[in-house]
């Protein structure tokens, strides 16, 4: 498993001073890159190298290694941008926003992150300490520091580069570590979570974890963001940037809590973790004009993800199954129709009766599908002519 540790170097005034100008030389000299790639067409590391490596090294003083690291910067953020339109996520051909996004360079800001590699920077973990190259000369023993459990895994399983970053002033350093999986446990049941805006995360055990507070710190957020829009001044802009990394951390922080809790109690209980395949649903759902800032604001993949990193962490199995009529399906009868569910808060099946809060039975639903989505996925494969049967692990979605 891939994880990022950050660390914190606590450089001097002069060793800050030549990481902020190798930063900015670097980014200087992904900016010329990115030119040369848009308008020749080139898009593969070595043909784009062989084109600009010695002008690189020449006109940004840059060494051998960190001019390569920048040619592959610039490449994979033209890879980036492919996988992006690919997928659609700038719109369509004519959309404002694919025009802008395939009609000029990739830019690279003045402070963006640069990676380094082993040739670069090397670690002294006894001494946490780090040597690093810079334009002007190598910096050594260089002091960082970072939480206790973080410097451990990172002294143990530090593989790969890492990258060099500038926030507020502070230097950070995202090294990248390799730490085993750990094996999947076969899961005795499972825990269902449903995803909702009003209500974050329910699970089958009708735990729910309600979204009102941050709903509240969102609209307070709005207001204040309105009121620094009205003033439009350099500083109001400059506060605006601030507000909107400050809602975004306490987002972020309030979906590690949720994630957090739901995978330790499907570890000490020895279940495994359900979500509802949510992928595509806002383009899947029209909405008022009112309601479209809410949806677009929903967290539920990065709560999502959150689950499924901690819980590949924990040992803890993991699916994904159908959202189908998760939460108009009676768990107990199976009857499925829109006014099984009268409110958005209440479940009463129009069959056999029962009755619930809606977002409890869609966990429950969705508990009853890992239940069957988990014998598919752990099922023998049938061998083929010659070789002997095997099991094998198969992302499958359950229908309603």
């Amino acid at each position: 498993m891939r994880l990022m540790v950050r660390v914190k170097l606590l450089p001097t005034p002069e060793q800050a001073q030549a990481l902020e100008a190798t930063l900015r030389a670097c980014n200087r000299a992904a900016d010329y890159v990115s030119v040369i790639a848009f308008e020749s067409g080139a898009r593969d590391r070595n043909g784009l190298q062989k084109v600009v490596y010695s002008d690189v090294k020449a006109a940004f003083g840059l060494s051998a290694q960190p001019a390569v690291r920048v040619v592959r910067k610039v490449v994979d953020a033209y890879a980036t941008l492919a996988t992006q339109l690919k997928a659609g996520l700038l719109g369509g051909k004519g959309s404002k926003r694919y025009r802008k996004a395939t009609g000029s360079p990739v830019s690279f800001r003045p402070e963006a992150a640069q990676p380094f590699d082993d040739r670069c920077l090397s670690w002294q973990t006894d001494a946490r300490t780090v040597s690093i190259w810079t334009v002007g000369g190598r910096l050594r023993g260089m002091r960082y520091t970072g939480e206790p459990g973080q410097l451990k895994l990172l002294s143990e399983h530090r593989k790969g580069e890492s990258d060099l970053i500038q926030q507020k002033g502070k230097w950070y350093l995202l090294a990248t570590r390799e730490v085993p999986d750990p094996e999947i446990t076969e899961p005795t049941d499972w825990i269902g979570v449903d995803r909702g805006i009003i209500n974050l995360a329910t699970t089958s055990d009708s735990v729910n974890y309600h979204g009102r507070r941050l709903s509240r710190y969102r609209r307070w957020q709005a207001h204040k963001r309105s009121e620094l829009e009205r003033k439009n001044t350099r500083s109001s802009i400059r506060r605006l940037a601030r507000r909107a990394d400050k809602e975004q951390r306490h987002a972020t922080h309030v979906n590690h809590k949720i994630s957090k809790e739901i995978v330790s109690v499907a570890q000490r209980t020895g279940r495994g973790v359900a979500v509802e395949q949510l992928d595509g649903i806002r383009d899947r759902v029209r909405l008022r004009r009112d309601q479209r800032d809410t949806l677009s604001s929903w967290p539920f993949h990065q709560l999502g993800q959150h689950l499924s990193y901690k819980a590949r962490r924990a040992g803890v199995a993991f699916l994904e199954v159908d959202a189908s009529y998760t939460s108009q399906r009676c768990p107990r009868c199976g009857h499925t129709e829109k006014a099984n569910r009268p409110t958005r808060d209440c479940f009463r099946c129009r069959r056999c009766g029962l009755a619930g809060p809606a977002d409890a039975v869609a966990g429950v639903n969705v508990r009853n599908r890992a239940r069957s989505a988990w014998v598919l996925v752990t099922a023998p494969v049938p061998a083929l002519a010659g070789h002997r049967e095997s099991r094998e692990m198969r992302p499958v979605t359950v229908p309603s």
